[in-house]
């Protein structure tokens, strides 16, 4: 309350300027001069829902009257004349409406207006209320006063215009209570990464209330491409969510502008940090502008996702992050995606399409009126530099809606997104001493799974798939491919990847998949058995040549760490069990902090269509744990402590531990931890001073030598 205050008070003094006289002509009264204003900052943040912010300018949402007080050095004359002038960006104009003036009335005019509010002999309670569609960002206000043929002009100050999911003719009007504390006022949240057969979560910082962070994020439209090449035009546009959110999305990566993130997906981080250590978007946002806005080394997709929920979040779109599980990356607009295999059992990085284990992105809320009201709701935005659109690496906004229905020639980069969640996927063998390919099977069924969201108001997991697509299998699924195929390639005759019949596919005369056996651990030997089935009555000989991969979650190799072959022979309808055993040497110097082995086979019987086996495992990290010491109250240091032992039968060394929290904690803690000698357990205490009341989310990441990232996080109930 007391800093409130202050900054009312700073406020007053820093609007008091000097009044200048335009005209000359006798004065009967003493010239009328405004000895301070007053920006009501508790009450209209209070009303604004804005008051989680800590910006000196004041944030209000548009189409919400918002009160100034006004002190003048006399009672005003009925003969006076106050008129307010609004405008916003460098080259404001009342026909672009960046700039608006506009009298002190008491009738209600549409656009912006000034209302007297209450008059106390030299005091003026003014409402001001802008368009429920004004273009956001950082407004200037100024007042002009005629009096007895004297104009003077006094700046008033700066504040800053949001959208207003409160309100029902914002096009980002959200109706439900809940869901509008969720996706606009929670300043942490989850996400979901791993892959269909073990999904896990990391928390992730938001932050949007913290220092500097709004400023920041006005800065992300400044450095855009748009506004360089017409700032006019766009501030303009500011006031469409569906234009915010497609510049926002080129620009929270770097590879057009001077966007806020790098990617990279090598499995190299030099020069940067590996993406699996950000807790959150404050530390990446503020580093991005104090590096002078040179894009962030390095991201990936989670960390682009969740950066630009932050900036979406606090310009009051609300919005959430989306893990889709095994997503199909299809470079060439085909709806299917090629996967290539040699004989050998080796993946090949061969042709430029691809399935990640997950891909991350985001919704934004807002009216679609440039497609109808059917197409509305929730929009696909996507950060994560993949293809250029419009020559730009930038994606969406794509309804969701329009994705289930199929709808791929509507704006914006539907095709992309449609294949995400519904591509066939192509395995092909390559022979690679002649250089030819024979596609080997078509699964329609694979891309596209366990859609994956926070709930509203607590930490479970909501599957959201069946908002993107009709069940798998069903016809209506199939409709829906069928018409985005033919969207997409009028010409093409139905063949095999469009629907998932044609050409005859030979029965495999055996079956195979890999089995875990015992735990899956970072340091422990890796167990698996490939199952082979015999499905005929006949005897089959069965060549099987298996290798081991470490990779990137997107399907990037990083090495190989293992491979075998073995030639068995089935009676009929036998099943064997074949061993595959990778030790830690074997691993241990090419595991990426993704903890991710591919394991392929490739089967052979002779005069055959080859057999592929593939499963990607994720090996667990130990255990990180936080414990608070005290009951956590506002203004009041907490201690917490960490916990780890090291697993390993040697020593772990540069270990350091990062410690973050909205409302816990200011900045983030960075704390170096000793060398850890084999099987020695660590505890480090460090101290927090939470600032808000409620359940805040404490994020911890902890790395060494031989642990790149491990996560742990943990809600704290903080008392007033």
């Amino acid at each position: 309350m007391a800093l409130l205050l202050a900054l009312e008070a700073q406020t007053d003094t820093k609007a008091l300027q000097t009044w200048t006289r335009t005209s000359g002509s006798p004065l009967c009264l003493t010239a009328l001069g405004l000895q301070s204003v007053n920006w009501q900052m508790t009450s209209n943040r209070s009303a604004h829902h804005t008051d989680k912010f800590s910006s000196q300018e004041p944030p209000l949402r548009r189409g919400q009257p918002f009160n100034l007080m006004l002190i003048f050095n006399r009672n005003l004359d009925s003969r006076e004349i106050l008129e307010f002038t609004v405008s916003t960006g460098p080259k404001p104009s009342e026909s672009a409406r960046t700039k608006a003036v506009f009298p002190l009335s008491n009738g209600n005019s549409g656009g912006w207006r000034a209302v007297l509010g209450a008059s106390n002999n030299n005091t003026l309670t003014i409402s001001v209320s802008s368009p429920a569609n004004a273009p956001i960002g950082r407004y200037q206000m100024s007042l002009q006063i005629s009096s007895q043929g004297h104009v003077s002009s006094l700046n008033l100050g700066a504040f800053i215009l949001l959208f207003n999911p409160w309100l029902q003719e914002d096009s980002v009007f959200m109706s439900n209570s809940a869901e509008r504390e969720e996706y606009v006022q929670e300043d942490a949240g989850i996400i979901y990464v791993g892959s269909t057969n073990r999904i896990s979560m990391v928390g992730w910082n938001f932050g949007q209330f913290e220092d500097d962070i709004l400023s920041i994020c006005l800065s992300v439209l400044d450095k855009s491409l748009n506004f360089r090449r017409d700032p006019a035009s766009d501030v303009a546009r500011r006031n469409d969510p569906k234009y915010v959110g497609r510049v926002l999305s080129a620009m929270i990566n770097g590879n057009d502008d001077n966007g806020v993130l790098a990617g990279n997906w090598s499995g190299s981080y030099t020069g940067g940090r590996d993406p699996r250590n950000w807790n959150g978007s404050v530390e990446i946002l503020k580093e991005w502008k104090k590096s002078g806005f040179r894009p962030v080394r390095y991201g990936q997709c989670w960390v682009f996702a969740g950066t630009l929920n932050t900036v979406m979040r606090c310009l009051g779109i609300p919005s959430r992050v989306i893990t889709n599980f095994n997503s199909a990356h299809d470079t060439d607009r085909n709806l299917s995606v090629d996967v290539y295999y040699d004989a050998q059992g080796n993946p090949l990085d061969k042709g430029s399409d691809s399935v990640w284990n997950f891909h991350v992105w985001n919704e934004g809320w807002f009216v679609r009126s440039d497609l109808g009201p059917s197409y509305s709701g929730w929009q696909v935005l996507d950060a994560t530099p993949q293809e250029r659109s419009q020559g730009v690496f930038q994606c969406g906004p794509a309804s969701v809606t329009a994705v289930r229905e199929g709808d791929v020639n509507l704006d914006f980069d539907m095709p992309f997104v449609f294949a995400e969640v519904n591509a066939d996927r192509i395995t092909w063998i390559y022979n690679t001493s002649n250089g030819t390919q024979r596609q080997n099977s078509l699964d329609t069924r694979s891309v596209g799974k366990y859609m994956s969201t926070k709930a509203v108001g607590s930490n479970s997991r909501v599957d959201i798939t069946e908002k993107y697509k009709y069940p798998e299998g069903s016809s209506q699924e199939r409709q829906v491919y069928q018409k985005a195929l033919g969207k997409l390639k009028p010409n093409a005759s139905f063949g095999p990847t469009s629907a998932g019949f044609g050409t005859e596919e030979q029965e495999p005369s055996i079956s195979g998949k890999f089995k875990i056996i015992g735990i899956l651990a970072v340091g422990k030997e890796v167990n698996l058995v490939l199952l082979l089935k015999n499905l005929t009555s006949d005897v089959k000989t069965v060549t099987v040549n298996m290798t081991a991969w470490t990779i990137v979650y997107n399907g990037t190799l990083v090495h190989e760490v293992w491979k075998d072959s073995v030639t068995i022979s089935l009676d009929p309808e036998e099943e064997v069990q074949q061993p595959v055993k990778i030790s830690y040497a074997q691993y241990e110097k090419y595991l990426k902090a993704d903890n991710m082995i591919r394991i392929t086979a490739v089967c052979k019987v002779s005069d055959e269509a080859e057999v592929v086996v593939e499963r990607d495992v994720i090996l667990d990290n130990p255990t990180l744990t936080l414990e608070v010491l005290d009951q956590a109250q506002v203004r009041k240091p907490v201690n917490v402590q960490m916990l780890f032992s090291n697993p390993l039968d040697e020593p772990v060394k540069d270990c350091v531990l990062m410690v973050e929290g909205s409302g816990l904690l200011r900045g983030n803690l960075k704390i170096d931890v000793p060398t850890l000698s084999p099987k020695e357990q660590s505890r480090v205490r460090f101290e927090i001073l939470p600032t808000r009341s409620g359940t805040k989310q404490l994020l911890a990441d902890f790395s060494c030598n031989k642990f790149p990232a491990i996560k742990a996080m943990l809600s704290i109930d903080v008392a007033e």
